[in-house]
This record gives C-alpha cells, structure tokens and sequence, in this order.
C-alpha cells in the first residue's frame, strides 16, 4: 500500500461555529490538523481581546480529552477598529484581524465598509506584526459576481499594498488566476490561502444539471481555467507562497437546501485527504507536505509542528451526512469516494 507521512498539517482559514455547532465539527479538524487560524464571523462577531479569548475557551472545552489542537484566534475588522486595539490584540497572542468587506460572506454584515479609512490600522498592524487576512472581493452591485475577485485586486488590494508596503498580508480562499499571480509577484510580505473545493472544482460542479446547493461557497467557484491556474501556483515555482487553508465552513442540511440557500462547504472531514488527492493528480505529492505542513507555519511565525500523520492510498466513501445538534450537516463529497485516508 502507498503510504506519504508528512508533518501534521495546519488550517489556517477555519469556521468552527459556537454553541452545539461547534461541539459537532471542532473534533473532525483536531483529529487532522495541529493549529487552525479560527474565522471571527460569529454572531454577534469577534471583535474583542476579551471576545477572542473566551471564545478560544470555548472551542478547547469542546475538543477530545487529550488533544494538542491549538486555536489561533482572530478578531474582526470593523469601521471602529482602532490602533490601540491593534497593540492589546498583538499583546494577549491574537495573530491577525480579518477583512469582510461588508455583505461579502455569511456573517459580514459588521464588515468594513472603506478599507482606506483604516490605513492607521493597518500601519500599526504592519509595526506590531499582526496579519491581515483578507476576504478578497468587492461588494458593488454592478459588478459580476465572477468577476468581484480581480476587481478587488486592483480596487483595494494593490491599493493597499503600495501605501502600507510592511503589512502581512493573507489573501484568503484565492479563486483566480488574477489573484494567483498577485501573491507570486508580490513581496515576501504577501501569501495566499487555498481551499480544496478551489482545487478541485469548477462552476460547472455548481450549476450543471441544477443547482447544487451543497457547492456554494463565497468567493464562488470559477472557471475551469482559474483552477488550473490555482493548481499550477500551489505545486510551481512560487509554492512557497501558498499554503492550507479550508475555510471549511459548517452549515445546517436545512439551511443550504432552501430557497436561499446560504454559502459554505464543509470540508473538515476529510480534508488533508482531498488536498493529496489535488497534489497526487498535479504529479506533486512531495510538494504536498510543504503546503499543508510548512508554508503556513512560517508566514505566521510559528514553529513547525513536531508530530506527524500518515496518509495510505485507500478509497474511503464519505458519509451522506454527520449529526449537527439537532440537525445534519452534509460533508464535501458527500456520499462519494476519497482516494485516500488518514491513518488514525
């Protein structure tokens, strides 16, 4: 049997929920991963040191007894973020802030609304160290929803890049070939997250033969060509600069299947299985471990973990759907089969 043991991996784009949710999806990334940046798109959002840290809390009550799962917390970028909160955030451990635009994604209704109106937020970020991980899409009505990424980028992103030159950088859950060549080119300062439904599909899996509601995601899957391009930036010469990033994003069975069926896929349950499966057909498996394992670690500053996981070349057929509270949540790939398990 193939087998490829790597560094135990990180997620550093996660949604985690609270309350029951929480309880429901928070084993399933422990059990994988060694630390996850944890989204503060909660309701009411994450906007405190206080908020982050009771919120860390939370999430470590809900893990199995005995795990070493470390949530990294952030808090949420809003109009009234301030640079001394910046400077109170960097003292207690958080490690970045995000950027909604507002009315961007689920939960963006606190969101920015004029990014340059925060330029002395983000210079006190680019002093303190603290990241910007950045929801990448405008929200104007005029502008297609296919097209709010690259428009973004030269609206906002280089923008902002040209007038806080030190600022760290995430360009989150990239969906582009635009967005792909950005973080290549840009400085050291710039890394991108990616996802493994950005990898591993395409808009045709979201609108050929009806609507499936189970693949909307925001930003919304691409054109083919963007996932080439996505591939091509994760195992090329500038790999480097991307790294794991799930945005696994757990919602209700009832709340995707209706008539406004809201965005989000969740892929926890299998997801470093489902990035070996991306790698394994770009013929990169040995770049793999890099991208999951060590790209991510050291844009963040952070020691590298010193365990590791085995994956064997095993097909695993995926659960229709897990309990979640008293709902169901139903799984990327539902039903379907992964190439691919973690030894456990």
């Amino acid at each position: 049997m193939q087998t490829l043991t790597i560094i135990r991996p990180d997620d550093m784009h996660l949604h985690l929920r609270d309350g029951d949710a929480l309880k429901a999806v928070a084993p399933y990334t422990a059990r994988q991963m060694g630390r996850a940046v944890i989204m503060p798109n909660l309701k009411p959002p994450v906007v405190s040191v206080a908020d982050a840290l009771a919120y860390q809390q939370r999430i470590l009550a809900a893990l199995p007894e005995g795990s070493t799962f470390e949530p990294l917390m952030t808090l949420y970028l809003t109009d009234k973020t301030t640079p001394e909160l910046v400077r109170e955030a960097k003292a207690a451990g958080i490690v970045a802030f995000k950027l909604y635009p507002a009315g961007a994604t689920t939960n963006s209704d606190s969101g920015v609304t004029d990014l340059f109106k925060l330029l002395p937020v983000l210079q006190e970020m680019a002093k303190q160290g603290v990241l910007l991980l950045v929801h990448g899409e405008v929200t104007d009505s005029d502008i297609d929803i296919f097209d709010r990424e690259a428009v973004f980028i030269e609206r906002i992103m280089k923008p902002v890049l040209a007038q806080v030159p030190d600022l760290k950088v995430v360009f989150e859950h990239i969906t582009t070939a635009e967005a792909a060549r950005l973080v290549s080119e840009a400085g050291d300062n710039v890394a991108a997250s990616v996802t493994p439904q950005h990898l591993l599909l395409n808009r045709n899996d979201l609108l050929v033969g009806g609507v499936r509601p189970h693949h909307f995601c925001l930003p919304v899957l691409k054109r083919e060509t963007h996932r080439q391009a996505l591939v091509a930036a994760v195992t090329g010469d500038q790999a480097n600069k991307f790294f794991l990033g799930t945005d696994s994003a757990p919602h209700a069975q009832s709340a995707k299947e209706n008539a406004c069926g809201c965005a989000g896929m969740f892929s926890a349950l299998t997801a470093i299985e489902l990035y070996a499966e991306v790698f394994e057909q770009a013929g990169a498996l040995d770049k793999l471990e890099a991208f999951a394992s060590k790209n991510g670690a050291r844009f963040y500053g952070l020691p590298e973990n010193t365990d590791t996981i085995t994956l064997e070349k095993q097909s695993q057929t995926v659960p229709e759907s897990i309990p979640y509270g008293n709902e169901t949540l139903v799984p990327m790939r539902a039903g379907g089969e992964v190439a691919w398990r973690v030894r456990y």
